[in-house]
């Protein structure tokens, strides 16, 4: 690694919560709340009618000041003819984040994921507590147990991603992956600066989306930071606030067309990492979520500590997804990950990963064509 470059990037620093509300969770994954006609009721959305504040002896609804009474050792409320647990909440209101990436085009969920949870995951991407394991090469990682399927379904960020881009019907358009960041070691190329899908604006991909103003987002990223992410171990660096420029990074910067070429970093260095470049540093099991507009590159891993991160990338129905995600789903459907997750964790796994079109029949599943494919050539 170059000593001349200067990793001066402003560290935007998120602290882990010192206090958090509560979700109340019944069997099915749905979520008990009261509605603005002020009667009680089970919803799968978790916007701010189903957050809810710990009291002595029991819970308090934010949003009414309606209070539960607690029962049980689990601290179960009784309700709705069935039972409701309390779990891991977010540290604001979804409206506040909600408020917060329409105004700045970003925001960050701090330790929305439970401990329990993380530790799942890191146990699959072998970070942290689990860096010594060997990796499971044989099972694709989102059928190696629910925790990718539960970070997948979070029911505060989908909430808000739903609502930024003023619509219920959203997809992934690729399948949720585990990244690990190594130690760089000074030569291999590090990804440069662009635009995520379906704009790619800065990659050198087919089908980009003009750079135009558009006044209807057309994704959102959703970063999991996996591992604690610090500019030293290689959190994902940004230009907060570009996806209002309406345009991609600018050539000088160093795109990511230009560092996938062979050599190119052993005669131009690192991709920008100035003053004018952004690092989110936040806790694990927090999300990131950001228009997919912002210029952003991987971060350089500077220390020992593999780094990991699950990106999701989420687009609109009527935007055709940039992979196809059946196979995945598929195999996931088939392994034992499926029975352990909850009817409403599974409904939203269907809605994100299973790309419908009404065909001669009726709505048939979109997934490739090898015939098709063979016959115009694979080549990217």
């Amino acid at each position: 690694m170059s000593k001349q470059e200067p990793f001066a990037e402003r560290a935007v620093r998120f602290a882990p919560a010192e206090q958090r509300f509560s979700l109340l969770a019944g069997a099915d994954g749905r979520f008990l709340g009261i509605d603005d006609n002020d009667a009680l009721g089970c919803f799968s959305a978790a916007d701010d009618k189903v957050v809810w504040r710990a009291v002595p002896g029991g819970f308090e609804h934010v949003a009414t000041r309606r209070r539960l009474k607690a029962e049980g050792e689990d601290g179960s409320v009784q309700a709705q003819g069935g039972r409701f647990a309390p779990v891991h909440g977010p540290e604001k209101l979804p409206s506040e984040y909600l408020r917060l990436l329409r105004e700045n085009g970003w925001t960050c969920l701090t330790g929305i994921l439970a401990p329990e949870l993380v530790d799942e995951l890191q146990r699959v991407a072998r970070t942290d507590g689990y860096a010594d394991l060997e990796p499971d090469r044989a099972t694709p990682p989102f059928s190696q147990g629910p925790a990718l399927a539960r970070t997948a379904a979070e029911p505060v960020s989908l909430w808000v991603v739903r609502r930024y881009m003023h619509t219920e019907d959203i997809h992934f358009s690729h399948t949720p992956a585990l990244i690990v960041l190594t130690q760089d070691d000074g030569q291999r190329n590090v990804q440069g600066w662009h635009s995520d899908y379906p704009y790619h604006w800065g990659i050198a991909a087919p089908g980009r989306v003009p750079e135009l103003p558009a006044q209807v987002p057309l994704g959102v990223q959703r970063n999991v930071c996996v591992s604690e992410f610090t500019k030293e171990r290689g959190a994902t660096a940004f230009k907060l606030g570009s996806h209002a420029l309406h345009r991609g990074p600018p050539q000088h910067w160093g795109t990511a067309t230009a560092h996938a070429k062979p050599g190119y970093r052993a005669e131009h260095g690192l991709p920008y990492n100035g003053a004018d470049a952004d690092i989110v540093e936040a806790p694990p099991g927090s999300i990131i979520l950001y228009d997919s507009r912002t210029w952003h590159r991987a971060g350089v891993n500077r220390t020992g500590q593999k780094r990991a991160a699950m990106l999701q990338a989420m687009t609109p129905k009527f935007v055709m997804p940039k992979n196809d995600t059946s196979g995945a789903y598929r195999h996931f459907l088939e392994s034992p990950a499926y029975q352990q997750i909850n009817p409403r964790e599974r409904e939203e796994l269907r809605r994100l990963m299973v790309h419908r079109f009404l065909g001669p029949v009726g709505r048939d599943v979109i997934t490739a064509s090898p015939e098709l494919s063979e016959m115009f050539g694979r080549q990217r």
